[in-house]
């Protein structure tokens, strides 16, 4: 099965981005259809990973820094009442162009553990 094209945002193509870098992959998870600050997104990714995926600090903002510049998510402003004691957080979200390409990566995946299903590289019972 062809991985399904979806164009938005102009002329740019989420399969042109692929294979996207593991760390920039983890974040469009952890981020979902939600709105987080920096350490959020890190313990986003642990909890819905039970604690089998995790992303360093400087890996996360660094990866963070590029996918605004990509457009695959935004900088929002922090809702009112977020205090943490310290500087402001910036809270981040998915654009919908970032979830065209998390959708394009994870058909991209789907379609490799097709592949390791049936050459019993991967089995149910295999975790």
């Amino acid at each position: 099965m062809a991985v399904e094209q979806e164009k938005t945002e102009g002329s740019r193509d989420p399969i042109d981005l692929l294979p996207l870098k593991q760390s920039i992959f983890q974040i469009l998870l952890a981020l979902g259809n939600g709105e987080m600050h920096g350490y959020g997104i890190m313990q986003a990714l642990a909890d819905k990973t039970e604690g089998r995926e995790r992303i360093l600090p400087g890996t996360l903002y660094a990866s963070i820094g590029r996918m605004v510049d990509e457009g695959l998510i935004e900088e929002r402003e922090p809702p009112s009442g977020d205090s943490s004691g310290g500087p402001q957080r910036r809270y981040y979200r998915t654009t919908e162009y970032g979830m065209a390409v998390a959708r394009a990566e994870s058909e991209r995946l789907r379609v490799l553990l097709d592949v390791a299903r049936s050459e019993k590289i991967l089995t149910e019972s295999t975790r």
